[in-house]
């Protein structure tokens, strides 16, 4: 979410530099980012009377003509919790079935309630940080995940939690993606101890596309 200087907004009333937020945050707004502005939240108020906004999260408002991006909302309220596993692998575009709930990875000594219904892997801080990136939501916003290596990684030590018909479609559909990298999937492959699993899907692939 762009975060901006009040001396942006000059000549402008609160009203309107709280309606110019929102169209350069996609139709989103927090509280917190007015906040930090010096305006009051009571106008946050204002434009829910009006119709203009909806409330739709802890401090997180949007208007009320745009369809609602979870993804983009629950990151907002939890700005820890990364995208991981099938999620991630959903959100780089591939063709899975994913489920009500989300995949995300925080920190071992992270807690929130509001992720306990949620489908949580705990790592360690150094591991955490690990691969993060930022992708786009279908619906234009930025949240954070792990790159495509990192999911792909991930999903294969947690294959107990996947069906395995799944596991080999996901890894077919990343072996035949242009924007693969197979130098860093190896690099993950080491850090995480599953080397001879990546170099035995490696192997296969590149074996049986140098025999055809």
């Amino acid at each position: 979410m762009k975060k901006l200087t009040i001396n942006e907004f000059v000549d402008k009333s609160n009203i309107e530099i709280v309606e110019s937020l929102i169209k350069l945050n996609n139709g989103y707004i927090t509280s917190r980012i007015i906040t930090e502005l010096g305006i009051h939240r009571m106008y946050l108020n204002i434009l829910c009377k009006k119709g203009a906004i909806k409330k739709v999260g802890n401090g997180i408002y949007i208007e009320s003509s745009k369809k609602l991006d979870k993804y983009y909302v629950y990151s907002l309220e939890l700005p820890k919790i990364v995208y991981s596993h099938i999620t991630g692998i959903h959100l780089h575009g591939f063709k899975v079935k994913i489920k009500d709930i989300f995949d995300i990875t925080v920190p071992n000594n992270y807690f929130n309630y509001k992720i306990k219904n949620q489908n949580v892997f705990y790592i360690s801080n150094k591991l955490y940080k690990l691969g993060v990136i930022d992708i786009k939501t279908n619906m234009g916003n930025a949240v954070k995940v792990y790159d495509m290596e990192r999911c792909i990684c991930d999903v294969i030590r947690s294959k107990n939690r996947v069906d395995s018909n799944q596991l080999k479609d996901i890894i077919k559909e990343y072996f035949n993606r242009s924007d693969k990298d197979i130098n860093r999937l190896l690099k993950y492959a080491d850090i995480f101890k599953i080397k001879k699993e990546i170099n035995k899907y490696v192997e296969e692939y590149y074996g049986k596309n140098n025999s055809e």
